[in-house]
């Protein structure tokens, strides 16, 4: 015998000692189930107390009352589990008459008897009713008011629910007797579920003077009918008449005592007898279908005598209740003192076996133990053979994974190089026949998809290390689907292909990704162009489900088609169709439905007589992570043609060297930096930098815009961005970031940095340019606003360093106003940069020269003087800084055509 199967015994034997218990407790046992209607009021308390009492007296009997709340759905799901529990018993106090009688039919038909206690049922099938006469309740209420007002009386009757059996009874009970005297005025209305008379009541009080009564459901409502009546001061002529007769405090008897009530009708609650009748019933005795509670009327006559009978019964219960709980008390104890004897006397016994079995076992133990040991050491050096072999492996394949990340990379420079300079060749050709474009558009479109595969490996890529980052935005599908299939209608007409787009609703909006998006597009076309034929069909069909909230976009061709046996395979990585005999990377399905996937969306696939994707994605924006809706920015997609245009870069006529704006461009690449320096050299002055001097250059020449590879030999492009704007001398420069990296961590590190706009190599020399003259045109703008501002800087119009730079010069200046002999110098060492940078950050910003500044700034303080003030002109002259009032009067007339003197008659 082993440990464990000694403890098996062991647990084994004590089930038996307490199962042999549980099954004599079991034998003897009756289980009665109460469902009781409402739980709260004092009435209700006390009947489940009594029955609780009762049960107390009978061992053999298992109570368990549950509560509905005034919910009949709760009431009919609580009687459904005593059912299923096979209760001997079940008694029931029912909220409604009607919903409840398919589950007491139910427990009928199971064979469990059902009692019904307090209101009735409209069914006759249960076993027995137990309740007070409420007819004679209300008869004996009516009697006691003709006694006292010999039949000529006003009476208020708060009913507390007609749809129940007690009201209604009650109610027609008191009906028949005042029914008799026809002086006796009844005016009824209802209390709510908690009983408190409703709004009618207090009408009622204010609208009739000489009311003698107020019958009530309840001695509940009475008591809060009684406290309205009393807030009102009427309280003192009207006899208040409750129902229930409930010893303590707020019960009725209480009540009668305290003269608050006239009187109360004693309604008992029949929870003892309730028991008693479920004992009978379980006990196979016969019981009368109905059962009828005594009732009696107290008053102040009787209603001393009524509370000191029910205290000495409550005394009479606590007393019961205390011995039945030192009986159970010792029978526990009995009963644990029994068991742990026997368990004592078998511990014994195996302690005896085990004392001869641990010698044994531990012999054996040992032997085993040094079998483990040795073959834990065996398991421990495979497994770090296996690890030290898996990181090995793993290394190795993010060394390669990386150098061949590092090298596509790599290929962008070049391959922006070959497009821009094809580009060049398009404009210098354009009109040298047909032949030489058609080599050039080649050269083009094979470029073009050279990037396209080194961006699809590359994309794959950041799928396989899931550094994919949604940014959606709010887009019109129409129009997007649009700005792509344009590339491909020169590929159609050349090949008589029936291309079409239709869509069910042009003003249809989807939040997508639009760079991802574009992805999915091109492969999913692309793919139906490579397998459809000549004169074939591609059609587009784009259809909105509104029941559904959802939108289906259809790519559909007459092509070869892929056989049903593959088109599950066909979205894996690397997938080759057994029908497909041209070249192919085989990921781009692959990384479709990975963009599909980070939309919340899903794509499927049919072929029949061709192949159809059916992109489906949900509308709205409920489906997405607030963090991945981004709004229109300058960083957005921008979508790029396949095809080369008929349109290149014009070559712009030089302006005069004064006139042109400056440009740094910092790159490492001599040959990108080289074509770039020559294509715009003609309209701006153009600067370069290999990025070893990027910051000290800029510092030197500021320049009116920055152009800023990422990777550079020294500083990458964030970090020289970032150091940029954060000097007050060059932070109102715009910066325009170029990199072959177009990740989402690098975008929002071009934000965070402060880069006003991020292009991916290869860019577009078009885009470039535009790009430019876009912040160009935007630095005018804010120009012309802050020359004619000078004093107003608005929160939001700038960058936040060019606004507390400008509001710094303009304290300084402002504090200086007076100061003649205050020069340029002084400014620039107040603000701790040199007076050329000074010069040229303050021309960048407002346009103007800093004394030109100055003297505005003066010239509209001594505008302000004139208006407001009672100095004359040579005093406005010398309080905003002129050496001389002749000099103030020239400057005065060239900025606004009038002399001070003539400006301040006017004024």
């Amino acid at each position: 015998m082993s440990r464990i199967g000694c403890f098996i015994l062991l647990a084994s034997f004590i089930c038996i000692l307490n199962s042999c218990n549980s099954s004599d407790k079991d034998k003897s046992e009756i289980s009665i189930g109460f469902s009781q209607c409402v739980g709260s009021d004092i009435w209700r308390v006390s009947m489940n107390h009594a029955m609780e009492v009762e049960a107390s007296l009978h061992p053999e009997i298992n109570l368990t009352i549950y509560n509905a709340n005034r919910k009949a759905s709760k009431q009919i799901s609580d009687i459904q589990k005593f059912i299923d529990k096979k209760v001997d018993v079940i008694i029931i106090s029912p909220f409604e008459s009607d919903s409840i009688v398919p589950v007491i039919e139910k427990a009928q038909s199971k064979g469990i008897p059902v009692i019904i206690v307090d209101r009735k049922a409209n069914t006759s099938s249960y076993t027995t009713y137990l309740g007070a006469d409420n007819l004679e309740v209300g008869r004996l209420a009516g009697k006691h008011i003709v006694s006292i007002c010999h039949g000529d009386a006003t009476v208020i009757e708060i009913n507390g629910d007609f749809t129940s059996s007690p009201g209604l009874e009650r109610s027609m009970g008191f009906k028949q007797i005042v029914s008799q005297y026809p002086n006796i005025k009844v005016f009824t209305i209802e209390a709510d579920d908690f009983g408190h008379p409703r709004a009618d009541y207090g009408r009622l009080l204010d609208s009739l003077h000489d009311i003698d009564f107020v019958y009530s459901f309840s001695d509940m409502i009475a008591y809060n009918a009684w406290k309205i009546a009393k807030n009102k001061e009427v309280d003192k002529n009207i006899k208040f008449i409750g129902v229930d007769g409930q010893n303590g405090p707020l019960g009725g008897i209480q009540l009668v005592k305290d003269k608050i009530l006239d009187a109360t009708v004693l309604y008992p609650t029949g929870g003892s007898e309730a028991i008693k009748l479920a004992l009978k019933i379980a006990n196979k005795e016969i019981v009368p279908k109905n059962n009828k509670l005594n009732t009696i009327l107290i008053d102040s006559l009787n209603a001393d005598i009524m509370s000191n009978q029910f205290d000495k019964i409550t005394i009479q219960q606590s007393d019961i209740e205390q011995q039945q709980s030192v009986i159970k008390s010792q029978e526990e104890k009995y009963s644990s003192q029994s068991n742990l004897l026997k368990l004592l006397f078998f511990l014994f016994i195996l302690a005896l076996g085990l004392a001869f079995f641990s010698i044994y076992s531990r012999i054996t133990v040992s032997r085993k133990k040094k079998e483990l040991e040795e073959t834990n050491k065996k398991i421990v050096s495979q497994r770090n053979e296996i690890e030290k072999f898996s990181e090995e492996l793993k290394l190795s394949n993010e060394a390669r994974l990386n150098f061949f990340t590092g090298l596509s990379h790599e290929f962008k420079t070049p391959l922006t190089l070959i497009l821009s300079s094809i580009e060049s060749l398009g404009n210098e050709f354009r009109n040298k026949g047909v032949s030489v474009n058609k080599e050039i558009n080649l050269m083009y479109n094979n470029s073009r998809r050279l990037l396209r595969l080194i961006n699809q490996l590359l994309d794959y890529r950041k799928t396989e290390d899931q550094k994919f980052t949604l940014r959606a935005s709010k887009t019109n599908i129409l129009d997007f689907s649009k700005s792509i299939i344009s590339d491909f209608d020169r590929e159609a007409k050349k090949r008589n292909i029936d291309f079409s787009l239709t869509i069910s609703n042009p003003e249809l909006e989807v939040y997508i990704d639009r760079n991802l998006m574009d992805k999915v597009y091109f492969n999913l076309l692309s793919n139906a162009f490579k397998f459809t034929p000549e004169k074939g069909k591609i059609s587009i069909v784009i259809k909105e489900d509104k029941a559904n909230n959802i939108v289906k976009i259809h790519f559909k061709d007459s092509g070869i088609g892929i056989p049903e046996n593959e088109l599950k395979e066909v979205f894996k990585a690397f997938y080759q169709g057994s029908n497909n005999y041209r070249n192919s990377s085989g990921i781009g399905l692959h990384l479709s439905k990975s963009f599909i996937d980070l939309h919340k969306g899903k794509i499927e696939i049919n072929s029949k007589n061709g192949a159809e994707f059916i992109i489906t994605l949900p509308l709205g924006k409920e489906h997405l992570d607030e963090k991945y809706i981004i709004k229109e920015s300058m960083l957005d997609f921008i979508h790029e043609p396949d095809y080369l245009d008929s349109e290149f870069i014009q070559s712009v006529e030089p302006k005069n060297t004064e006139d042109k704006y400056s440009i740094l461009y910092i790159e490492d690449n001599k040959e990108l930096l080289d074509f770039v320096s020559h294509k715009f050299t003609a309209e701006y002055t153009f600067f370069a930098s290999d990025g070893t001097n990027a910051i000290e250059r800029a510092l030197e020449l500021i320049p009116d815009i920055i152009i800023c590879d990422l990777n550079l030999p020294e500083k990458n492009g964030f970090q020289i961005c970032e150091i940029l704007k954060k000097d007050l001398r060059t932070s109102h420069i715009p910066i325009i970031i170029l990199t072959a990296s177009d990740n989402q961590d690098s975008y929002l590190k071009a934000l965070e940095s402060g880069a006003d706009i991020f292009l991916t190599k290869p860019f577009n020399l078009k885009v470039l340019a535009q790009s430019i003259k876009g912040l160009l045109f935007n630095r005018e703008k804010l120009r012309f606003y802050y020359t004619n501002n000078i004093l107003n800087i608005e929160d939001g119009d700038f960058g936040v360093s060019e606004q507390d730079f400008l509001r710094k010069l303009n304290d300084l200046i402002e504090k200086n106003l007076d100061n003649s002999a205050y020069t340029v110098e002084d400014l620039a060492r107040s603000l701790t940069i040199s007076r050329v940078q000074l010069y040229r950050k303050v021309k960048a910003i407002l346009g103007i020269s800093v004394s030109d500044h100055i003297n505005n700034m003066r010239l509209d303080k001594s505008k302000e003087l004139l208006k407001k003030s009672e100095l004359n002109i040579s005093e406005i002259a010398y309080a905003v800084g002129f050496s001389s009032p002749n000099y103030f009067s020239t400057s005065f007339k060239n900025k606004f055509g009038v002399t001070p003197k003539e400006y301040k008659s006017k004024k």
